[in-house]
């Protein structure tokens, strides 16, 4: 993540000719597409697990179907073959100045796309990343033509279905509030002008990074209930369009909509490169785990509702969580390295309804997501011959009891027994901890056997844990 203000198996037959498997790839391809959950794979950590161990475990454990990395690289390009999941590549920076030219356009195809499409489902190549907001004027200039001669390269080379795009900051528009406002900075529109007319004519997406998280303000008189997808709050009434807001990301997104609407492309797809919140920071109030679950859970559910926003009512935008997993050695403050959703041992950091094990049985209908397993809310009670607790396994990781700690204090569960002072703080370890917090989650929430399942490493004891003063339900 750049600091903003606000990483297909062919199914037709073996006489199909190329060019019908590739239109069939297309099609396929935009109907992906139309909807789902993407996540931003970023690679600045020293313990991160092989791509095609990222690749299997996206594909099997999560509804997660499209990922964006912010490079090349030929490893985890590889890793998705044949997975069905969408990537998105990015040209990084400093490839902008030569793809101007078609012979290096095609020549960067030839090498960075042909050996792994179609087997890997490219679906976008991103032309660098936040280049207006960040970039020098060697990149902002030949930005645009970058992005027309490599769309004459992929062309050439057969590879149509593929988009071209950039992502942007919004540090592009001049102010969100209210969104009827919002215009882009007239120092961009040399650049975003033709810009957009390049998306109105590829009909590909114009893409942004909107960031609840850095205009985060607790004091604020909308309340901080609004930038974490949460009630009740004041919200925001925007008297020009008639439209009330309950939360910061639609104003952000109705903002740009505002922009492009100001220039005469209001037509133009909108789609979500970035956005998420840090789960622990340095300092501040808005870096912290509840915080993080407020937000990326309502996002994930904003987004399985295809709500839209109050400009753009019923419409499902593509959207990419920021990011898959802490990243131990991202420079800057200690938040850049915690805005994974999950550990590199693919233990969730937090719950937001991701997982497979998380998703209601009811098709298409999102519910608060359980804390693992695969059961819904429909289950049987558990059979039991007499009283049941639930305790962590023998041989869980610390990571997963922390987790487990991180997503029952984020349930509604008086986590206090275990607090300095509290019943239940001795003796003052994780497994301790955790053991009486998963029995208080299973006791209340339900004796079911998914709510003693966490990700698999709960079970179910007949010997009551309990010790001392600290007893268990």
């Amino acid at each position: 993540m750049a600091t903003s203000i606000g990483a297909q198996p062919s199914c037709g037959r073996r006489f199909l000719p190329s060019s019908v498997l590739i239109l069939f790839l297309l099609l396929l391809q935009l109907t992906n597409t139309a909807s789902g959950i993407g996540v931003n794979y970023g690679t600045l950590g020293d313990n991160l697990p092989p791509p095609a161990a990222v690749a299997n475990f996206l594909k099997t454990q999560t509804i997660i179907n499209r990922v964006k990395i912010y490079d090349t690289n030929p490893d985890i390009i590889r890793g998705f073959a044949n997975t069905g999941i969408l990537l998105t590549i990015t040209a990084v920076n400093g490839d902008i100045p030569a793809l101007v030219q078609i012979d290096s356009a095609r020549q960067w195809v030839a090498s960075r796309i042909a050996p792994f499409y179609p087997q890997t489902s490219i679906t976008r190549v991103l032309v660098g990343n936040e280049i207006l907001h960040w970039g020098g004027e060697d990149l902002i200039s030949n930005l645009v033509g970058a992005m027309r001669t490599l769309r004459q390269a992929l062309d050439q080379a057969g590879f149509r279905s593929i988009q071209v795009s950039t992502a942007h900051s919004l540090g592009i528009i001049e102010n969100s509030e209210p969104p009827s406002r919002c215009r882009f900075r007239s120092m961009y529109e040399r650049v975003l002008r033709p810009l957009l007319q390049f998306h109105r004519e590829t009909k590909s997406p114009f893409m942004v990074n909107p960031y609840p998280y850095f205009a985060y303000d607790p004091n604020s008189s909308k309340g901080s209930n609004f930038y974490l997808f949460k009630r009740p709050t004041r919200g925001l009434y925007d008297r020009a369009t008639g439209k009330r807001y309950t939360n910061m990301y639609d104003v952000l997104l109705d903002a740009v909509y505002m922009a492009m609407r100001a220039y005469g492309y209001g037509d133009v797809e909108i789609a979500v490169g970035e956005t998420g919140w840090a789960s622990q920071g340095d300092s501040g109030l808005a870096p912290g785990m509840q915080n993080a679950i407020d937000f990326n859970g309502g996002l994930v559910r904003h987004l399985r509702s295809k709500i839209g926003t109050p400009l753009m009512p019923n419409r499902s935008f593509e959207t990419y969580i920021f990011a898959l997993f802490n990243e131990n050695q991202k420079p800057g403050p200690l938040a850049e390295k915690n805005f994974g959703l999950f550990l590199p041992d693919f233990s969730p950091v937090y719950h937001v309804g991701v997982l497979l094990s998380e998703q209601s049985p009811r098709a298409g209908t999102p519910e608060k997501p359980a804390p693992g397993g695969s059961g819904g809310g429909r289950a049987a009670p558990v059979p039991r011959a007499g009283k049941q607790w639930c305790v962590p396994k023998q041989g869980v990781s610390v990571q997963a009891l922390q987790s487990n700690i991180n997503y029952i204090c984020g349930q509604g569960i008086d986590c206090r027994p275990v607090q300095t002072g509290g019943a239940c703080f001795l003796p003052n370890n994780l497994q301790a901890h955790a053991s009486f917090l998963m029995n208080s989650y299973y006791q209340t929430k339900g004796l079911f056997l998914y709510n003693c399942d966490f990700a698999g490493s709960g079970m179910l004891t007949s010997t009551d844990p309990s010790h001392g003063s600290c007893i268990y339900q």
